[in-house]
Order: structure tokens, then sequence, then C-alpha cells
């Protein structure tokens, strides 16, 4: 049986992802900070799953990852760097804590737990799947600094994809625009923004599910001839 690592594994996307890979047999390892949040969605869960707490903005967290992981179950063949946050607001109101936050979290986290995964990846010919966003493809109003981080997401994936093409280790990545999370419900709470004010800016007339974003990341986990991609999940917005 396949084994596959989830950072962010306990809410929004990840969770969804965490279903769908349970749902096609794999193994789990749920990574997230939240021992109480695990336990809050654990009873939705059903397959051969284990929650690691684990802090991806601290490189020796990620490297107890997977061991933990290949401990548990021998070895690694997916990793889907879900982690993240969102932070809104112009550069003027944006210190160094929250600039360091964002970018250990989206971009350090991502680089360190494939870092500390490539090892088991090389061995089983797997394959990584990181999770970016619009932003990270284009200018957005007041989050210059999260723009930022996920576009280093992007030219990340692009660049690991031809490092382990070789192995022949896969690196693919989504972006997804606003996606129906905790965290977009968060941000609408701060901006006084409604959900038919986000979906008029979209093609498809409204944003999206975890769960559409979460069938991307199994496609991409499971598509062998392809690397290097970035593959917009977003109603048609970058278009």
């Amino acid at each position: 049986m396949n084994t596959a690592i989830i950072t962010g594994g306990t809410s929004g996307i990840g969770l969804a992802t965490t279903k769908i890979f349970l749902a096609h047999g794999f193994n789990c390892v749920l990574v997230g900070r939240s021992l109480a949040r695990f336990e809050k969605i654990k009873a939705q869960l059903a397959g051969s799953f284990e929650f690691i707490a684990a802090d991806v903005r601290k490189v020796a967290d990620c490297g107890k990852i997977i061991s933990r992981a290949v401990k548990t179950f021998g070895g690694v063949d997916v990793l889907i760097n879900c982690a993240g946050i969102y932070h809104e607001g112009a550069i003027t109101s944006t210190d160094e804590e929250t600039f360091d936050d964002i970018f250990n979290t989206n971009i350090k986290g991502t680089f360190f737990a494939t870092r500390a995964a490539v090892g088991e990846l090389i061995k089983s010919h797997g394959t990584i799947v990181n999770v970016a966003s619009d932003a990270g493809l284009k200018g957005n109003y007041f989050c210059a600094a999260y723009s930022a981080s996920k576009g280093a997401v992007v030219a990340f994936t692009r660049s690991l994809a031809l490092e382990l093409a070789s192995f022949p280790v896969r690196v693919n990545c989504v972006a997804p625009g606003d996606i129906l999370t905790p965290l977009t419900m968060n941000q609408l709470k701060i901006s006084g923004e409604t959900l038919d004010d986000l979906a008029k800016v979209y093609p498809l007339g409204r944003i999206g599910t975890a769960d559409e974003v979460a069938q991307a990341i199994y496609f991409l986990a499971s598509a062998s001839f392809i690397t290097g991609a970035i593959l917009t999940v977003d109603g048609g917005l970058t278009a």
C-alpha cells in the first residue's frame, strides 16, 4: 500500500486531499500543528492514517515527519505540501513578524519538508504536489507578501521538477483561486466581503470547493507523464 504525507492535512484543502487519498487506498500521514484540531476531524476519516503534530516552519520537525512516516508505514510515495497561511494588507502595514510567518510557512516549510522527503521519494520513484495560489501567478491587491511566497512555490516546483526528473521523481503544483475553506471564511470576516462578492470575478460564477482542489491534487499525483506543471483550479480566473 502506498503512503501519502499531507501537510496542513487537518483542515480545508489538506483535509479534503487526505480523504481522497484514503478513499483510493493510501496510507495517509496528516501533519498539523494542533492535536485538538485533529481530534475534531478524526471521525471523518476512514482508512489507514496517522497524525503527526509538527510545525513545518521548523526544519527539525520536517525531518521528524518523514522519519515517523517511514517508521509507521515503511516509506513515502507522495508528498503533498499543503500547509499555508494567508495574510492581506498593504505593504506599509505588513511588519517583519508577519512577513516571516508567511514565508516560513508557505515556502520555507514547503522547501524543507520536501528536502527531508527526497531520499524516500527517490527510493519509491514518488511524486510531490505543492499548493500555490492564483496569487502566485498574477498580482493581487494588498497581499504582496503572500503573493510573493506563492510565486516562490511556483518557481520552486518548476526548478525541482527538472532537478529530480532523472530519478524519476515528479514535482507538480496546483494554483487554486478562492476556495470555500475556513481560511477564506476568516478572510471574508476581516474584509467585510461576502461569498457573492468573491463569486462575481470568476467566469464560472462561483468560488471553488476544497474537494475540487483535492481532485486536481490526486490527478497530478497519479498522472505519470506530467512534471513541472502548474495546474490552475480557479474557475477561469487566470484565463
